[in-house]
């Protein structure tokens, strides 16, 4: 999945000619092979790659604070959702619900670098969720619809339908 992710955000990114990527080990690490020598190893050292290539430096934020918790929300993107177990999906979606109770974005205010790879990384999780359970994460299903919709993000990945519609509560008064 790393090789569609990279080439959507390639495609975000504006950038125009294509990169050749391969996996490396069991688990698929994706590798680009740069023209400067050695090649790049790994889903976060290739996409902050692009994101230098392409301009777009704000995407990894703004400031030194700012650039701490995007790199901290990509390492957390490899080392917690990456494999994460049925037990982990859980605990994940509770501590991401909480971070983001009061927060549009994972870094402050700014769409980054960690709001789309954190999104590619949480889409299958949200798909197989009910109804209901969205409903339980309602800061990640508000934080995922927003993200989902963002233009250009969404490219290799079909929309979820995150909540209901509440037209009319349970109780009237």
């Amino acid at each position: 999945m790393a090789l569609r992710e990279l080439s959507s955000l390639e495609k975000y990114l504006g950038l125009k000619k294509p990169n050749k990527y391969s996996t490396q080990g069991d688990t698929k690490v994706p590798v680009l092979q740069n023209n400067n020598g050695s090649p790049l190893v790994g889903l976060v050292t290739i996409a902050c790659h692009l994101v230098k290539e392409a301009k777009r430096a704000e995407l990894l934020g703004d400031s030194a604070e700012s650039r701490a918790v995007v790199q901290q929300w990509l390492e957390y993107r490899v080392t917690k959702l990456n494999n994460c177990t049925k037990d982990d999906i859980k605990t994940i979606l509770k501590d991401l619900n909480l971070y983001l109770r009061d927060k549009v974005y994972l870094a402050e205010n700014q769409f980054t670098l960690a709001d789309i790879l954190l999104y590619y990384g949480i889409q299958p999780l949200i798909v197989d969720l009910a109804i209901q359970e969205k409903e339980q994460y309602v800061n990640v299903t508000r934080w995922f619809d927003h993200i989902q919709h963002y233009p250009g993000i969404r490219r290799h990945l079909s929309p979820v339908v995150v909540l209901r519609n509440r037209i009319y509560t349970s109780r009237h008064h």
